[in-house]
């Protein structure tokens, strides 16, 4: 079984061996990781590309942007009007996949264009065990997936990470906004406004890992087994109730099951 050092000198090599890159980044723990291994690799050779979009919370563009200054790396930021492609507002199963297709054509042109030889993603190992349709794009327009190439999984990631000195080291993992949403549910700006400002609370009140998910005007707030005895606090329950009323919702909730990844694929059946 291969140590993380012999996984990041193996992905460095498959890095190496590219040439040149440009990586889809959004400031999370996996692609920070891996734009680190590709500017360890191949220095101005590797380049950030990052999507913006109303799915994509303005705090998570705003620490994306000051890694790349920090760290003196070459960032692509790309406006994208993600809800005017045909079917994504109607939030279809495979709304991911619509979404990924977009945003990685628009980094495959970029490449093209700037002489690049490989666009590459952040996906790792943890990402093979749920409905993620966006991975069909990916393989369908020739994106790699070094981390998954290298057999990385998301622990070993942020052990790494913590090694390198990376502020994502412990960052909560993320999604984008849309992922909110009840499949089939119409999803528009204001919509996700609500769920952003819903999470930029708990995110002030020292909530790290949670999601609100949405159905219609309900919330309903996933938090660990560990967190979910805090909120029962009557002041802070109170708190969170009368701010997520203003923000639009009419009822907020617990999901007693706690946090969970893709908890809006619970209903699908996957063939």
């Amino acid at each position: 079984m291969s140590t993380i050092q012999e996984k990041y000198a193996k992905l460095q090599m498959i890095l190496r061996e590219m040439g040149s890159v440009a990586i889809a980044f959004s400031g999370g723990v996996d692609s920070t990781f891996l734009l680190k291994a590709a500017q360890d690799a191949l220095g101005e050779r590797a380049v950030a590309v990052t999507a913006h979009s109303c799915f994509f919370p303005e705090r998570e563009s705003g620490e994306a942007e000051a890694f790349c200054r920090e760290n003196g790396i070459d960032q692509i930021v790309v406006e994208e009007d993600i809800l005017s492609v045909e079917g994504i507002r109607e939030n279809p199963p495979d709304r991911c996949y619509l979404c990924k297709r977009t945003l990685f054509g628009r980094i495959l042109q970029i490449a093209r264009d700037r002489g690049i030889a490989a666009v590459v993603e952040g996906s790792n190992m943890d990402d093979t065990g749920d409905y993620r349709p966006g991975m069909r794009a990916v393989r369908e327009l020739g994106v790699r997936s070094p981390l998954q190439e290298t057999g990385f999984y998301k622990a070993e990631i942020r052990e790494l990470s913590r090694q390198l000195g990376l502020p994502t080291w412990e960052k909560p993992s993320y999604a984008c906004l849309a992922s909110r949403f009840v499949y089939g549910e119409t999803i528009d700006e204001e919509r996700l406004r609500m769920v952003d400002r819903a999470e930029q609370l708990l995110l002030r009140l020292g909530f790290r890992q949670m999601r609100v998910r949405v159905h219609g005007t309900l919330a309903r707030i996933e938090l660990p087994a560990e967190e979910i005895g805090r909120i029962a606090d009557e002041h802070l329950r109170g708190q969170i109730v009368e701010q997520l009323r203003e923000y639009g919702f009419t009822y907020v909730t617990l999901d007693l099951q706690g946090y969970r990844t893709g908890s809006m694929n619970e209903v699908l059946t996957v063939k």
